[in-house]
Order: C-alpha cells, then structure tokens, then sequence
C-alpha cells in the first residue's frame, strides 16, 4: 500500500496580510498528479486543515475541490483535526464522507476504534489520534489526573499498542503534536534539536513536549502541526506545510512523503517535491540597491522581505518597494554604519529629551539639516506653555 502523508493545510491563514488561498488552491490541485504517477491509495492530512475554528464558506468549497480531485485520482483520504480545527465541525458528516471514501477522524476516541483497510498482504489499521486537550478530554481516562498534552499522548500511544498486540496488523497512526526525540536528539533532522521556529519553554503552539518514543510501535506515524519537514526516526516524520507560512521558513522545501508498505510492514519512505507558486525572498541592502539591482529583478513575483541598510530610514518605502515588488510583504530598518544609540527606536531615542530638542531634530531630518529658527522657537514656546496649562488644568 502507498501512502502519501501531509498535513497542516492551514486554509484560511493569510500571509502578513495577504491571502494565501491561491497557492493552496494550487497546491492541493498538484496532489491528484501525484496521486497517478505514483499509485498512490490514501492521502493521510495530520491535523490543522483550516486555520480558523470558524472557517468561511469559501474554505469549505477549496477543501471540497481538494478531496474531489484526489479521489478522482483514485485515493482514498484519511484526515484528523488538528489544534487549530473545530474538530465537530471538520467531523460533521463524517459518517457519511466514509462512505466516498473520505474519513474525518476527529472524535476524542477514534484512536480505539482504528479504520480498517487492506491490501494484498493483508489489513492494515489506522488510528486516527486528532489533537486532543488533556482539560477538555478528561473523560478518556476517568479518574486519572492528566494535565499535559505529552502525558496524554503517552497514555493514549500505549493504548493503542495493546490494541495493535491484540489485532496482530500492519498499523499506521496520525497524530497532531509537538513530537521531539529527547534522548538523542538529531540536529539535522529532530524538531527540537535544530530549533525549527520554536519557543524553548518546550512548547509550540501551545502545544507541550510529546516524546518521539511514544510512536515507536506503528509501521509509520505521519505527525502534523510543525511546518518544517522533518524526520525523528525511519517511521515518524512530519512532512510539514505545503505553503510557506512565514519568512523564517525561507529555503525549507515544501512536499509530503510517500510511504510504502510491504507484507511486513514499512518498506521504502521518499520525499515528493510540491510546487512553490510564490517564493520567500529575503533581501538585503540600501533602498536604490534594491529598486536599481539587477540581481533583484528576478523576485519581482516573491513574498519579499526587504531588510533596509540605509543610514536613514527612507520615505514612503513600502509604497517604493511594491513597484518593482508588487508581493513585499515586509520592511525590516537595519542602518548599516550607524552608532548602535542611532538604530534604537525612535521613542527610546527621544525618551531624555526636551520638546523643543525633539522638534529641532524633526525639523532639521525634514529640511535639510535647518532647525528652529529664532521666530519658531518662540511660537514653539508659546504653544507648548499653552499646551501644558490645559493638560495641568484637566487633572486638577
């Protein structure tokens, strides 16, 4: 049986302020391809397939398309809800959508009843684990006093390795967590090790630490909720995003893994490459470098950060920066050449400052190096008297 494991569609996020709908409509509309060319039969999505609890009606119409297309292709689908999923929402209908092949795993308790499927060899069984909140979902294990997301997992993992030993079948399990290895963590390949976009309280998302050896017992474990493809060992992977959702994701390659099992179980695990319809870009330098270089015009279709060198901050920049690059999505302002107490904020720079001072300073930014002349400083001084008298009268 081939597999082919994805996750973390996030329908609905948008891109510093921009909709990334487009991409994932062109992006999931590559999976049935994929689906044909390599005999794929189920399409595993571990979690987080839209971005919203409420998602809008357009959603629903992109995700349709989405499982439409790959079931055209031949493939069954088998999702989960991720901590970003309104998992009754995403599971409405679900009864139903298995009998088109499509089964929405997101009940508190579907890792014990596992989905049956089958091949050549034999039947396989899938456990579904939808991300589950160990406040919410106390009734799972009643009378035990479970309060994190790792400990939750650990018992809910053991579970289903009795249910395996019991069931005697080959077995896949998704699951949507913040999975890292802690004994011997991979820098190359761990989560936590290479410190892929998170925070070191051990948490992502809101999600705590969930050892890598709970999922040791499946054939594979396709995980989701990281947007980084990574490997924690043979058989436990997340394939990460399909769209790039952030700059600090810059390089990183988008896809999923196609998994194949054998008569025994896992045989073969291969990276396929999904299209990138609009690169990261991040550049570097003064503002004329940027808009005048050469080298620059080739990410006039990019998500551009622009990192801006120049000494003082230029005017109207963004506006400037989107004529040549219609998709800049962000300015960052590092003058190169300036004193460290010159790149502080402008509210830490003026903080010790007079009023008179600070206006003398904007004036002379604004004019050419021309300050307060005498006639100005007066009428300054006037206003700033006048200004003081009613803040002082409104609090007595």
């Amino acid at each position: 049986m081939r597999l082919l494991h994805t996750s973390d569609w996030h329908l609905g996020r948008s891109f510093h302020g921009h909709s990334t709908l487009p991409q994932l409509r062109t992006v999931l509309g590559a999976i049935p391809g994929i689906v044909r060319e390599h005999g794929v039969d189920a399409v595993l999505v571990a979690g987080d397939v839209f971005d919203h609890a409420a998602p809008a009606a357009e959603l629903y119409t992109v995700l349709a398309e989405a499982i439409r297309g790959i079931r055209d292709a031949g493939a069954i689908v088998v999702m989960i809800s991720g901590n970003h999923d309104n998992a009754i929402r995403l599971g409405f209908q679900a009864e139903w959508a298995a009998l088109g092949g499509v089964h929405v795993l997101t009940g508190p308790e579907s890792f014990r009843h596992p989905l049956g499927l089958s091949d050549e060899h034999g039947a396989i069984d899938v456990y579904g684990i939808p991300y589950l909140e160990p406040m919410l979902q106390r009734d799972l294990f009643p009378g035990e006093r479970i309060r994190e997301h790792g400990e939750l997992l650990t018992r809910v993992t053991g579970e289903v390795d009795a249910l395996r030993a019991e069931r005697g079948n080959r077995s896949i399990a998704l699951s949507h967590c913040f999975a890292a290895n802690l004994k011997n963590p991979d820098p190359d390949q761990d989560p936590l090790a290479a410190g892929a976009d998170l925070v070191w309280d051990l948490t992502s998302g809101g999600l705590d630490l969930v050892p890598a050896e709970v999922f040791a017992g499946p054939d594979y474990v396709a995980l989701g909720h990281l947007h980084g493809r990574s490997e924690l060992s043979s058989s436990v992977r997340y394939s990460g995003a399909p769209v790039h959702f952030s700059f600090g994701e810059a390089g990183r390659p988008r896809g999923a893994w196609l998994v194949e099992l054998g008569a025994a179980g896992l045989e073969r695990v291969e990276w396929v490459s999904l299209p990138i319809p609009r690169p990261l870009a991040r550049l570097r330098g003064t503002i004329d470098e940027l808009l005048e270089g050469e080298e620059y015009a080739r990410h006039a279709g990019d998500w551009v950060e622009a990192t801006l060198t120049d000494a003082v901050r230029p005017i109207d920049a963004m506006r400037r920066l989107r004529e040549r690059f219609p998709f800049c999505a962000r300015i960052e302002f590092a003058p190169e050449g300036v004193r460290p107490e010159h790149a502080r904020s402008y509210a830490s720079r003026v903080a010790q400052r007079g009023d008179t001072e600070v206006v003398d300073e904007f004036l002379k930014h604004v004019r050419g190096g021309e300050g307060l002349d005498e006639g100005e400083r007066g009428l300054l001084a006037q206003v700033l008297v006048e200004a003081r008298e009613k803040v002082s009268g409104g609090n007595s």
